[in-house]
């Protein structure tokens, strides 16, 4: 009884261990998070998008009166004096300005009528560029989801190499115990103990290439979500489930089309050169606006001091050498080149997603695929470490048994971490990640 309580003790404490560091694994969405937070190319993007919406209000301001006020103080060195000759009479003023100064001012009120459509598209090229900068910062934070999601993936395929190469010089050294316990009793040559110790040693290698190259893994990893890059990341082998790959190719292609930021993103730029063109175009239209103010002029002479008008302005640039129209047919070719640079996009998107969803087939074929050679190899070691024992096998024969399940474990784990990886990039290829 009390072995029973024991084990039953001993297996509530082992299940409370496995929940316990499943717990503190970290996922991929919290990596993701942590990276949004740590991303400085996010961070810029972010900046973009303020910058964007900053220029925005400053183009819809432009519909708005403006007000403008100014105030001067002159002193001069001699007051002048107002004098008037007529055939019959000569007339001369006092000083104009009281002690040969005097302080003006004025406040002038402007409201645009008519910018010949310059306001009106600098308002809508505004828009766009806020429309393209919002684009592209989520373009960013899928191209950093992605980079993160391949480092994490990364992190555990170097897991999964590692303890491949563990088990593999387990089974090498227990082979080893075996052999030398036979050539201790001189039943097989020293060769077969040779060949035994040098593929422990070729498999020790391995092991210390497997865990050199996890560690790079994890300080990728941890440069990324700006950790320290000697932290060990502790990370949960359970990765999203996105239900896009359950989509037939026809569907994908048209999502990845509709969803994709880098399209927005362009075709918000080719919308905003082409209203920076008529903006330019613009200029050599007449301006008119409304103008109201009020002036404020220290003098001894006129019988008021202040003033107050109101009038329409009309400016009309006649002539600029042809700087306005050659801006604007320069933007017009910037916006047919966003225009081919937007198709050649599309074109390579829809590349991705049909390499994407084919890499994610193959990685489904080669998982049925190795999950039976898996155990076939593992049943191929055992019963070749059986025939060994009895002498009915080589120990060439067991040694090509672990490398044979070697590989299969580590083709297996490949493949199931490969189609996972793909089904992360067919989703960041259709836009949904």
């Amino acid at each position: 009884m009390k072995a029973l309580r024991g084990g039953l003790a001993a297996a509530v404490l082992g299940a409370a261990a496995v929940l316990s560091v499943a717990a503190r694994a970290q996922t991929l969405e919290q990596a993701w998070r942590l990276a949004a937070a740590h991303d400085r190319s996010l961070a810029a993007a972010a900046d973009d998008v303020q910058a964007a919406r900053s220029s925005a209000r400053a183009a819809r301001d432009g519909r708005w009166p403006s007000i403008e006020s100014q105030a001067s103080y002159t002193r001069l060195g001699q007051t002048p004096e107002l004098d008037l000759v007529t055939p019959v009479s000569t007339f001369r003023s006092g000083p104009i300005f009281k002690h040969d100064q005097y302080v003006s001012a004025s406040v002038q009120v402007r409201v645009p009528l008519y910018s010949g459509g310059a306001i009106r598209n600098g308002i809508e090229a505004a828009r766009a560029g806020l429309k393209g900068a919002s684009a592209t910062e989520r373009a960013v934070s899928a191209d950093v989801k992605l980079e993160v999601a391949e480092a994490y993936v990364a992190v555990l395929r170097a897991q999964s190499a590692l303890g491949v190469a563990r088990s593999s010089v387990a089974s090498l050294a227990a082979h080893v115990r075996d052999v030398r316990a036979k050539y201790q009793r001189q039943v097989v040559a020293k060769s077969d103990l040779l060949a035994a110790r040098v593929a422990l040693a070729n498999a020790r290698e391995q092991q210390v290439a497997a865990g050199n190259t996890l560690a790079l893994a994890q300080a990728a990893y941890d440069r990324l979500l700006g950790a320290p890059l000697d932290r060990v990341p502790h990370l949960d082998p359970r990765l999203p489930v996105f239900t896009v790959d359950r989509l037939p190719l026809a569907a994908l292609l048209a999502r990845a089309l509709r969803s994709r930021q880098e399209l927005q993103a362009l075709g918000a730029r080719v919308a905003a050169l082409a209203a920076r063109a008529r903006v330019a175009n613009a200029s050599r239209l007449p301006h008119i606006a409304a103008i109201g103010g009020y002036t404020h002029f220290d003098n001894q002479i006129l019988n008021h001091q202040n003033f107050s008008m109101v009038g329409v302005g009309f400016t009309w640039k006649l002539f600029d050498g042809g700087a306005a129209a050659n801006k604007a047919d320069a933007l017009r070719a910037r916006s047919r080149a966003e225009r081919q640079r937007l198709a050649d996009v599309r074109s390579r998107i829809e590349l991705a997603v049909r390499a994407a969803w084919l890499q994610l087939a193959a990685a489904r074929a080669r998982i049925a695929a190795s999950r039976a050679a898996t155990a076939q190899a593992a049943e191929n070691l055992r019963i070749s470490r059986e025939m060994y024992g009895v002498g009915l096998a080589s120990n060439t024969q067991v040694l090509e048994a672990v490398t044979l399940r070697t590989e299969a474990e580590r083709n297996y784990d490949d493949a199931t971490l490969d189609a996972a990886l793909d089904r992360l990039r067919l989703a960041y290829a259709v836009g949904a990640l």
